[in-house]
């Protein structure tokens, strides 16, 4: 009978804004904690460079891309260089069409006047002599590129992304 009457007694301080009996406190099993505050959601972790390192293994081994760039070419001629490029070209372009499917940003004819999509703002660029708000539309000097679909092979969790070409020695 003691409990009820102790119960009754708690209820009505806390009713009328009173202190609590001190038999109530005993009863308690654990102290009252303040709620925390709602946590607030991780940061995405950063992107990782494996998959553009491995887009760009790919163009060093299917057409030897970082080898043409790394090269210093002020000894060669014109023509000299043409050639390698012209071969650099159509391997890079068959390596990248492979992998990826592209689409221009923006499908409309280069010189023309042409009004920005609406949509992703981070689509289109706006060059030359832009006014403060947002223009309709401008010339049109490059429709841009999007990767509508990327099909690139599984990383090899054991192998060291780092390494975009490793190092061959023949053996004689």
């Amino acid at each position: 009978m003691s409990r009820i009457l102790l119960a009754f007694r708690t209820f009505f301080a806390i009713l009328f804004g009173r202190t609590l009996p001190p038999e109530a406190s005993s009863l308690s099993p654990r102290p009252r904690v303040p709620p925390s505050p709602a946590p607030t959601p991780a940061a995405p972790p950063p992107p990782s460079p494996a998959y553009a390192l491995q887009l760009l293994a790919i163009l060093q081994r299917d057409a030897r891309l970082l080898d043409f760039l790394m090269e210093d070419i002020a000894s060669y001629e014109d023509d000299q260089i043409g050639a390698a490029v012209r071969s650099l070209h159509d391997q890079a372009r068959d390596a990248l069409t492979r992998y990826l499917s592209l689409q221009p940003v923006i499908d409309g004819v280069e010189g023309a006047y042409t009004r920005s999509a609406a949509g992703d703002p981070a689509a289109v660029k706006f060059i030359g002599n832009v006014p403060a708000g947002k223009p309709e539309g401008g010339v049109l000097r490059h429709k841009g590129w999007r990767a509508a679909k990327v099909d690139l092979p599984a990383l090899n969790p054991k192998q060291d992304a780092s390494i975009i070409a490793p190092a061959e020695i023949e053996i004689e």
